[in-house]
């Protein structure tokens, strides 16, 4: 392959200098079905990256894809602000008999805006209103979106120093196994406990139950447990930002369901909409829907296409077989992935994450933005994250067969092979 050959004038010239990807990957993308797209050259690539999670379904999965045409070509209503709408009202009903009745979880359900820190913003506004206090608790390495609100629970130094003012009401403790010689819910206790400790008693506790951008960082359903146990004994909110980890990428669908917690608030978007339309939904007890009509609104919070592709996506989650493959495929990339790391253990310090969110750590500066450039001369697309871009992050769609995670999974070698003699 030949990327570099494509011609890139008019992104480097009109663009904005804040574009990102199209540097990482720099080539014309024109087609994509399934776990592949294809550029402009015609070059075939398969996706690790799934648009960040987004593409749980893959590109354009023909159910949804059917259901989109189908309904565009009726003259269906496609914009709506929140008036009702068929779309809307087959959404929330089989949302609820899907995904909430079977896990025996009642929530309201908000549609804040179509992404997902307009849930996240939302989550915080609606915590601070019903409890009546300003901070928030977050964590260390979480990654909660680019607003203002959801950049001052963000541990990103390089993200949050783009708001350009101070970013306020927001305590960050360790998150689980940040420091091994740091109890972080023991001095998140002792901190709500103690009148000097100088943390105001706080309107919720913001996580992730694996940080995606934050290195691929899986919590212990031990100490996700401890963390409710300690919000419920003060009254505190639990709000789970379940954007990134949801909506199956983790194996079920919330990340939170095996540690057996039922949290305060959801955050869900990415993967919500199946096809990668812009969507987002805010959950939460329905006690604590204290919403003056309109108080909190967005010109496309009815994205009636989006519900439409939801709708059709929850096939998926009629029984549990999809969940099984998804735990299947996920302990299958993760011991591969752990046989890789055991041949490199001078390059490779750990293998983590849960599902089909895993992340392989490469302490050496610079060596896993290298490993991703050489996979993408290769035909494999995957992007990096931690603080340090020091983690490579697999995410492919969930749809993904045996075979194309075995021809990744041998790119991804061959990558790191050619980027250690490169970087040496």
């Amino acid at each position: 392959m030949d990327p570099e050959k494509t011609d890139m004038s008019v992104f480097e010239e009109v663009e904005s200098e804040v574009r990102s990807y199209c540097r990482s990957f720099p080539t014309i993308f024109e087609k994509a079905k399934g776990y592949k797209l294809w550029d402009r050259q015609g070059r075939e690539y398969i996706d690790f990256f799934a648009g960040a999670g987004t593409l749980n379904y893959g590109h354009n999965e023909s159910g949804m894809q059917k259901r989109l045409i189908e309904y565009l070509t009726s003259d269906g209503i496609v914009h709506s602000l929140d008036m009702a709408t068929s779309s809307k009202e087959e959404f929330l009903s089989r949302f609820q008999d899907v995904i909430l009745k079977p896990r025996n979880l009642e929530y309201k359900v908000m549609f804040p805006g179509p992404t997902g820190t307009n849930a996240v913003e939302s989550a915080l506004k609606l915590a601070r209103k019903v409890t009546g206090r300003q901070t928030v608790v977050s964590f260390t390495r979480g990654f909660h979106g680019m607003t203002l609100g959801s950049l001052a629970v963000t541990g990103n130094a390089f993200k949050r120093k783009g708001a350009g003012i101070p970013l306020t009401g927001a305590v960050s403790l360790p998150y689980d196994q940040y420091n091994e010689n740091i109890d972080s819910l023991t001095l998140l206790e002792r901190y709500l406990e103690d009148k000097g400790s100088g943390v105001d008693l706080p309107a919720a506790v913001i996580l992730e139950t694996v940080q995606g951008e934050g290195g691929i960082n899986a919590a212990s359903f031990e100490w996700l447990k401890q963390v409710e146990q300690i919000c419920r004994r003060y009254d505190v909110l639990l709000i789970v930002d379940d954007i990134q980890a949801g909506c199956g990428r983790t194996g079920t669908f919330f990340s939170f369901e095996p540690a057996e917690i039922q949290p305060d608030i959801v955050c869900l978007s990415k993967s919500l909409s199946g096809y990668g339309v812009p969507f987002a939904v805010t959950l939460f007890r329905p006690d604590l829907d204290t919403w003056a009509p309109g108080e909190h609104n967005g010109t496309f919070r009815g994205h009636n296409l989006a519900f439409v592709a939801a709708t059709e996506a929850l096939r998926f989650w009629e029984t549990d077989a999809f969940s099984r493959e998804v735990q299947r495929k996920g302990d299958r990339v993760k011991a591969a992935l752990q046989k890789i790391a055991d041949k490199h253990p001078d390059l490779i310090t750990q293998v983590r994450g849960r599902g089909l969110m895993l992340g392989m750590e490469f302490p050496k500066e610079g060596l896993a933005d290298e490993v991703c450039s050489e996979a993408f001369k290769r035909g494999l697309i995957m992007e990096t994250s931690g603080p340090n871009s020091e983690v490579v992050k697999l995410l492919p769609p969930l749809i993904i067969d045996d075979e194309g995670l075995d021809k990744g999974l041998g790119i991804l070698e061959e990558s790191i092979e050619s980027a250690a003699k490169k970087i040496s």
